[in-house]
């Protein structure tokens, strides 16, 4: 797996380097294909904030991508935070892909209580409970953010009127607005 470490506006020592590395490299036994990883370190600039420390890791492979986010008192805490977080994700994924490499998962929701690999029920796996259908009509990116206020939700499905895309907006953690449009 090759990894790569970053920061923005804080320093990272060849000891937290290496160190991340090491663990980040560790993570290579639940999955083996996973191609390459990404540590960015930075920090939060509100003093008040007391785990100002930001650690962020995306390992990617062939048709997955596993994303950690965290934030700690020091840059050491923040990496081991965001290794046991990823560990956590990977063992998760790489149940779910024996699970239905054996036949024991449908690749569609279910309903019914599902089992591991060990035949322990998935209790903390999400599982598809609503489906919506809804007529999408072309609007502008601002048209869909104040939608997406005025109905109350976090994100909004709509037809971008300039680009003829499907596209969502959404609400991020900063509370900021982000989009994601599918590529014409």
């Amino acid at each position: 797996m090759d990894i790569t470490v970053s920061s923005r506006h804080v320093e990272v020592s060849a000891a937290l380097r290496a160190a991340a590395i090491e663990k980040v490299g560790r993570l290579e036994r639940y999955l083996e294909d996973m191609d390459r990883a990404e540590v960015h370190f930075g920090a939060e600039h509100n003093p008040r904030i007391e785990e100002r420390e930001i650690c962020e890791v995306t390992i990617t492979g062939p048709g997955h991508v596993v994303r950690a986010k965290v934030a700690a008192t020091d840059q050491f805490a923040a990496i081991d935070a965001a290794v046991a977080k990823l560990e956590h994700q990977l063992h998760k994924l790489k149940t779910r892909l024996v699970a239905r490499q054996q036949g024991k998962l449908h690749t569609s929701a279910r309903a019914t209580p599902r089992t591991g690999v060990d035949g322990d029920e998935l209790a903390d796996e999400p599982r598809l409970v609503k489906s919506k259908r809804f007529a999408v009509k072309p609007m502008t990116v601002d048209e869909a953010i104040l939608q997406m206020d005025l109905l109350g939700h976090s994100f909004f499905f709509f037809e971008n009127a300039g680009s003829g895309a499907a596209a969502v907006v959404y609400r991020r953690t900063d509370g900021d607005i982000g989009m994601i449009e599918r590529e014409t």
